[in-house]
């Protein structure tokens, strides 16, 4: 089992998740609200990712309207998304 990320990490990697979209800014807000006090580095290189992507293609991603391929194929990277994408 991994550890959690220190709150250094935590606060750079929160940075590194301001979108330019705000649907994708609602997504990231509830995932940190949710997972902050866990997140493992492996979820944070998922989540790094994932924060790569141009606004519209994390998006369709985050609404299921794609699925991840070529690189974005990892366990880190689905684990992360299928976390994001659970509601409520």
């Amino acid at each position: 089992m991994q550890t959690a990320i220190d709150e250094r990490a935590l606060s750079k990697l929160r940075w590194r998740c301001r979108r330019g979209l705000l649907e994708n800014d609602l997504f990231v807000e509830r995932f940190f609200a949710r997972h902050a006090a866990t997140l493992t580095a492996s979820q944070a290189s998922g989540l790094e990712a994932l924060m790569d992507l141009a606004d519209n293609d994390l998006l369709d991603l985050l609404l299921a309207r794609k699925q991840p391929e070529g690189e974005l194929l990892r366990d880190d990277v689905l684990e992360v998304l299928r976390l994001m994408r659970t509601p409520g």
